[in-house]
């Protein structure tokens, strides 16, 4: 093709060919001219030719000039002896094939400008090819959808070697149709399973751009709302697995196992467990399923292990799981690290949700209240001011662990038969023993920990004590508390004025002239 010099001038040639395609059969050859320029090196080059090819295949779309069915080898019909028609209709599908591919390949790009052009044209070929379907309808309402066009999207969208989280906000916007969502869900199934075929060790840039892509993923909340189609259709059968909510709840369920049985980056598992269990779990057809992440979660110790038992803890309560070691899980967590690492917050919020619950046993509760009492004495002010109501109200939901605090003469360190290093909350013995680790705190150095800790020798007020302002205190507040705490104010006192320096000033003079 000859070109003029500058964009302007490959605008217009392109122009040209893309009306005499559609003008007349005969210049169909022109199609390679536009595909060429899709290769150019010259990025505003090919990026008019994205456009072009845009409109010109997405009117043979509307048009219905591109062969229909299964779609035979290009070289077996033009050596037929088809007729004109068909072999013109076999010729441009293969020719639409292969710009399909090389726009694939441009969502890889290193421009975003380009990414985008490329996904716009993509998803425009979906919905026209949607429509206009290139495959055959079997019977009366069968449902058919450009899946292989479509994994192709969705394939070049996770990439296992670029970041594509620019490309991928940009695509949740087709994710409020129903359509493209559940058969984003299908293509991310297929995509997951081919990357980790393909390679002994997927790339982290897959799995961030696959969870990018799995957690814009929101399922309606009703049956009726299951009606936004973005390829637009005449009516809805109810034979379409598309139109019903249960359909998109399964597949969304094994789109989150497929991707959750594989060894992810621990960044990712904390990604996932900061939504499992609000934007995960209660979308699954089987919420009960996740119970093998979780547990292999739990094991991964520190802050994931914590976000990981949340998720169980919801599946016990809401969804019956059988889990014995939950609380041996809860209670190995409880170091002293716990007092100083960031999510130290988070930590005791759940623990306070997870110990909530008034059937837990004795033994249970004082082994949880004993392990915090003992790990208090070396924690800081601002940990102390917020364990120290949190033991309390331990007490306050057990009256029956009261017992730690109603025994004066309990033992102290030397004679304490709590074992401190039992992993079993049960095989502790915390409720032989007694919190006299309160009573050593009421003399700790800082006046409010000291009054926090003398709770205790009163009887304890039924209504808990909120911990919520207390989870994010640090020693900067606290410090900056007592900053601006008022000195004492003066004491008004009835007093007899002095009347000299050692007596009464009489007496002071005739001492002095005696000595002189």
């Amino acid at each position: 093709m000859e070109r003029e010099p500058g964009a302007a001038g490959v605008r217009r040639a392109l122009g040209r060919r893309l009306e005499a395609v559609l003008a007349s059969r005969s210049e169909a050859n022109a199609v390679f001219d536009i595909l060429a320029v899709l290769q150019s090196e010259d990025q505003e080059e090919f990026q008019e030719a994205v456009r072009t090819c845009s409109r010109l295949f997405g009117a043979l779309l509307e048009r219905g000039e591109l062969f229909v069915g299964q779609l035979p080898s290009e070289e077996m019909v033009m050596t037929g002896s088809q007729g004109a028609t068909r072999k013109y209709k076999v010729w441009m599908r293969h020719r639409y094939h292969s710009c399909c591919n090389r726009l694939g390949e441009l969502l890889g790009h290193p421009s975003f400008q380009v990414k985008e052009l490329a996904l716009s044209a993509l998803m425009k070929f979906v919905q026209l090819e949607g429509a206009h379907p290139l495959e055959k309808s079997k019977w009366e309402g069968n449902y058919l959808f450009p899946r292989e066009l479509f994994k192709l999207v969705v394939g070049g969208l996770l990439s296992p070697e670029e970041d594509q989280s620019l490309l991928l906000s940009q695509f949740r916007e087709y994710l409020d149709y129903d359509d493209t969502r559940y058969h984003t869900m299908q293509a991310a199934v297929d995509a997951v399973a081919r990357v980790t075929g393909q390679h002994p060790e997927v790339p982290p840039t897959f799995w961030n751009n696959a969870f990018t892509l799995l957690s814009a993923v929101s399922l309606p909340r009703r049956e009726p709302t299951v009606s936004n189609f973005y390829v637009k259709r005449a009516e809805l059968w109810d034979t379409w697995k598309v139109a019903h909510l249960k359909e998109h709840r399964r597949v969304f369920q094994a789109m989150w196992l497929s991707f959750l049985k594989h060894k992810l980056p621990l960044s990712l598992y904390k990604k996932v467990l900061l939504i499992v269990h609000d934007a995960i779990l209660p979308q699954l057809a089987q919420p009960t399923l996740m119970i093998d992440f979780l547990t292999r979660a739990c094991d991964l110790g520190g802050a994931l292990s914590l976000l990981a038992l949340n998720g169980l803890f919801i599946l016990i309560h809401k969804h019956n799981l059988e889990y014995p070691d939950f609380y041996r899980k809860l209670y190995g967590l409880l170091d002293p690290s716990v007092f100083h690492v960031k999510y130290r917050a988070r930590f005791f919020h759940l623990a306070d949700l997870f110990l909530s619950s008034s059937h837990l046993p004795a033994y249970l509760v004082a082994a949880f209240a004993k392990r915090l009492a003992r790990l208090a004495l070396t924690a800081p002010p601002e940990a102390l001011l917020m364990v120290l109501p949190f033991i309390c109200n331990l007490l306050r939901r057990h009256p029956a662990c009261q017992v730690l605090v109603h025994r004066p003469h309990g033992p102290e360190l030397d004679a304490d038969p709590y074992d401190p290093g039992e992993e079993d909350p049960a095989q502790s013995r915390a409720l032989e023993s007694s919190l006299w680790e309160l009573q050593a705190l009421q003399r700790h150095y800082h006046p409010e920990v000291s009054k926090a800790a003398s709770v205790i020798n009163q009887a304890l007020s039924v209504p808990e004590v909120s911990i919520a302002p207390l989870l994010e205190l640090t020693a900067y507040e606290i410090f900056e508390r007592d900053l601006k705490k008022k000195g004492p104010e003066p004491v008004p006192l009835e007093f007899i004025p002095a009347q000299g320096l050692l007596g009464r000033p009489g007496e002071l003079c005739a001492q002095h002239f005696t000595l002189s």
